[in-house]
């Protein structure tokens, strides 16, 4: 007779909604910790299912011609999705990402998995189904569906009462934002969308662009009341820095107090804000920029009811990103079931105020409050 199965930690499922690089930079991080069936040791790995919710009203570059030309959803956003879940990203994922110079008529800016999301779509007559599929063909590590079926446009009103239409005309007017619309007002969520959401045991939103890449996903029809119904433990993983004229002053329970604006619901039970110093070299492009850093606010996060894990998730070279690596190891180490030999990092069962040697003390406070770590 076999020995008794070593117990087992309950693995969980994982929801990441945004768009832009953020979210395919979070995507990547996870990836390392999804159980792949039929593998040995998968039992070890703490994310069951990783499911992302890409924003669809990028109407700019490659995407934005795809989408006028062949009525095709934006697939730029997705593209990075996929390529950021692929189980290897060398010549696949590579062939996704080429992109033809620019001194060609019709190709010229435009790249292959754009191309081949498109083609894909009109042979299936189905942009989620071409999703899914090309999602196969690089062996993803999760799963990814667009926010809404509908061709939707962004549309803001600035603060002086001005209305622009497109993502991109808003992104460029730099102008301060009073609220962002989806054209039509009620788009219809694709039906995994909702399915996910309901499942998930963790539901993270952001970072990313808070009104081009966040808050178009929770304006699609049921998707906000849908989140609030969650079981799911529910996160806002914050921006390092602000964007001019659309979040410029913009603290992180500003995020937050907008996000709650256009949904008119409480969402959000955590925040994860950085709390490391951007180098004095980078502060000064940035600047010239019109750029800050976001101010982490945990006192007025607190007044907002919400909890903080506050930590360095900064990594400086010529931009100013996340630490893929060490924001994936935070989420899973404070939220999931705490496992040991995962794949990429060892996540262990973890004491309160226990040191961690690359990293600097943890703590965590029950109830309202802050986790910390340098």
């Amino acid at each position: 007779m076999d020995p008794s199965p070593e117990p087992r930690a309950r693995s969980i499922r994982v929801l990441a909604i945004g768009g832009g690089t953020g979210l395919s930079m979070l995507l990547r991080g996870l990836k390392h910790y999804v159980a792949r069936r039929r593998q040995p040791n998968q039992h070890r790995l703490p994310i069951a299912d990783l499911s992302a919710m890409v924003t669809v009203t990028d109407d700019g570059g490659s995407s934005g011609r795809l989408r006028r030309e062949y009525r095709v959803l934006p697939p730029g956003d997705i593209r990075n999705c996929l390529v950021a879940l692929s189980q290897d990203e060398a010549l696949l994922s590579r062939l996704f990402q080429y992109r033809f110079p620019a001194g060609h008529r019709s190709l010229g800016g435009h790249s292959f998995g754009n191309l081949f999301l498109t083609a894909l779509t009109n042979v299936t007559g189905d942009f989620s189904e071409a999703v899914r599929l090309s999602g196969q063909v690089l062996a993803i590590r999760g799963h990814i569906y667009p926010s809404t079926p509908q061709n939707v446009t962004l549309e803001a009103e600035l603060e002086s009462g001005r209305h622009i239409s497109g993502e991109t005309r808003i992104s460029a007017s730099r102008g301060r934002i009073r609220r962002v619309f989806l054209i039509p007002r009620r788009a219809k969520p694709v039906p995994e969308v909702l399915e996910a959401i309901r499942k998930a045991d963790l539901i993270l939103i952001g970072p990313g662009s808070l009104y081009t890449s966040i808050i178009p996903n929770l304006l699609v029809d049921g998707v906000a009341a849908a989140i609030c119904r969650s079981k799911a433990t529910r996160i806002y993983i914050a921006n390092l820095m602000t964007q001019p004229g659309e979040t410029q002053g913009y603290s992180v329970a500003d995020h937050i107090r907008a996000i709650y604006q256009h949904t008119n619901l409480d969402l959000l039970d955590w925040a994860i804000v950085n709390r490391a110093v951007v180098s004095p070299g980078s502060l000064r492009r940035y600047r010239r920029w019109g750029a800050e850093p976001v101010a982490p606010s945990v006192v007025e996060l607190e007044r907002l009811g919400l909890r903080v894990l506050a930590g360095n998730f900064l990594l400086q070279d010529h931009i100013v990103r996340h630490d893929t690596a060490r924001l994936a190891r935070a989420i899973l180490r404070h939220f999931a079931v705490p496992v040991a030999d995962v794949e990429e990092a060892p996540i262990r069962p973890r004491r309160v105020n226990e040191s961690t040697s690359d990293r600097g003390p943890i703590s965590v406070v029950r109830g309202t409050g802050v986790a910390s770590g340098k």
